[in-house]
């Protein structure tokens, strides 16, 4: 048996989010499909998260075993013939029969795009988050600086999460403002946000409850001292909204 490690890129707007459910249409049911039409087994194909539905991956990273002698240069080649045009493998390697690809990451990184603009590009409505308010970008990064650290994430941790525990290690977190974004060669002007956070492992809906929370931070509904107070509440309820999945981007896994 070989094993072989995909880095994929997609566009979650068309789907269900990564983990396979009964009704079909995610990622994970769809790649796992046309493993399948190319290698003609049924395989098991295990990522390093289970981004939610609507939500982007600019490197998710799964692994199946195969007994195919295909090699996976030509594997990744199949694949990319027969998946959807939002769903790209960008590299295919062989990897350890002992990798696994969420227990073995080191770190992973997201980040969330924001604007505050009210007129909604045809083009970007699908990865930001349109808030139709002026943040206040200072008190949102004083904010988000109190996250870094080992820290329990109850407050921001999601319903049905199922984890066996809620401490994290957040390496770094930061706010960026930025007045432009270039897409095909055009450039698109506005008024953009990115929150950046990069951590040994997330809990479900973390990074999106706390973009919410920041938000309400930015638009004055919320001090940077009540953002500590609900931080060490461990109390959900008292955190902010969860952000649209439409913003965030799954970046990196570092192992």
């Amino acid at each position: 048996m070989r094993y072989i490690k995909l880095l994929i890129e997609y566009d979650g707007t068309n789907y269900h989010g990564w983990q396979s459910q009964k009704s079909g249409g995610t990622i994970q049911d769809i790649v796992t499909e046309k493993i399948r039409s190319v290698t003609g087994e049924e395989v098991k194909l295990t990522a390093a998260s289970r981004t939610d539905a609507g939500v982007h991956a600019l490197g998710q990273v799964a692994v199946f075993g195969t007994a195919s002698n295909l090699a996976a240069d030509v594997i990744m080649r199949a694949l990319n013939a027969k998946l959807p045009a939002d769903i790209r493998i960008m590299d295919a390697e062989e990897t350890a029969e002992n990798f696994h690809p969420r227990y073995d990451a080191i770190r992973k990184s997201y980040f969330y795009i924001i604007s505050e603009d009210r007129r909604h590009s045809a083009f970007l409505h699908r990865y930001i988050w349109y808030v139709h308010s002026t943040l206040d970008t200072e008190r949102m990064a004083k904010a988000v600086s109190l996250v870094v650290g080992e820290h329990d994430f109850s407050s921001f941790r999601g319903a049905g999460c199922g984890a066996k525990h809620p401490v994290r290690t957040v390496v770094a977190a930061d706010i960026a403002r930025f007045n432009e974004m270039n897409f095909m060669t055009a450039t698109f002007q506005g008024n953009f946000i990115k929150f950046r956070i990069e951590a040994n492992a997330f809990l479900r809906h973390m990074v999106r409850n706390i973009a919410g929370t920041l938000v309400e931070v930015g638009k004055g509904n919320m001090s940077v001292e009540t953002f500590a107070r609900v931080l060490q509440s461990l109390d959900r309820t008292i955190a902010g909204p969860t952000a649209p999945a439409q913003g965030l981007f799954l970046e990196k896994i570092v192992y």
